[in-house]
């Protein structure tokens, strides 16, 4: 069936739709998150909602609380265009989801499944912050606004991919505070596989215990070495393990 309305303005909803049909799809999808079951949860931007996908096959839209949006805007996110839901997990029993708004205001907002409905128990938003920040050195001293672009769970743990600084953080699902970030900037960031155009994005993430794996969404454009195909990097985990203290 069609999306439940999101509660965003309706012309935030049609330039969402227009940008999708553009882009090669209209639902947007920009997330992907599993269950034990093996239950797939997307996360679609132009409609800001999230679809869960059986194994076997069937679609269904979940109803999220009318709450969620309302406060996410509250606090600063979902109000510009093409910065709306970037990224979902879930933990192996379904029983939390976890979605991050992009930028201006980036931030993470949880849910909490009760029987067969998602609900927003203790308010939706986790953390929001806005601002920018410096990116790594080889990139110039431009600020770049605080984004996010991709979360996981893995060992009870949230990891959020942070584009413009090149690395994965840490943080707690209970408040979303950072516990600590890993940067692979000097990796990525060699001649070879830094694009000159802003593309190149690191877009995706999943994390295991060997290490974490880095789709860049480079939009057809040449890295450094001329390699036009898209690009997913596999990094080792931490030598201490991605639970290590700071």
């Amino acid at each position: 069936g069609p999306p439940p309305d999101s509660g965003l303005p309706w012309g935030m909803r049609m330039r969402a739709w227009v940008s999708g049909q553009v882009r090669g799809g209209q639902l947007d999808f920009e997330g992907l998150s599993c269950d034990s079951l093996g239950n797939r949860y997307v996360v679609s931007e132009a409609h800001v909602g999230v679809l869960r996908v059986s194994p076997a096959g069937t679609a269904e839209w979940l109803r999220l609380p009318d709450t969620l949006v309302r406060q996410a805007r509250a606090s600063g996110m979902l109000w510009h265009f093409n910065a709306l839901f970037e990224g979902i997990a879930v933990d192996p029993k379904a029983e939390r989801m976890w979605i991050a708004a992009e930028r201006e205001r980036r931030g993470l907002l949880v849910l909490h499944r009760q029987q067969s409905s998602w609900q927003c128990t203790g308010g939706c938003v986790l953390m929001a912050e806005g601002g920018d920040q410096l990116p790594p050195a080889a990139l110039g001293d431009a600020p770049l606004p605080k984004s996010f672009s991709a979360v996981a769970f893995f060992a009870d743990k949230l990891f959020v991919l942070e584009p413009s600084a090149y690395r994965v953080c840490r943080r707690s699902p209970a408040t979303g505070a950072v516990e600590r970030c890993w940067s692979f900037a000097e990796e990525a960031l060699t001649e070879d596989r830094r694009y000159a155009e802003s593309f190149g994005n690191a877009e995706a993430l999943w994390i295991d215990a060997e290490g974490a794996w880095i789709g860049v969404d480079n939009n057809g454009k040449a890295r450094g070495d001329g390699e036009k195909r898209p690009i997913v990097w596999r990094f080792a985990a931490p030598d201490d393990g991605w639970g290590a203290k700071p």
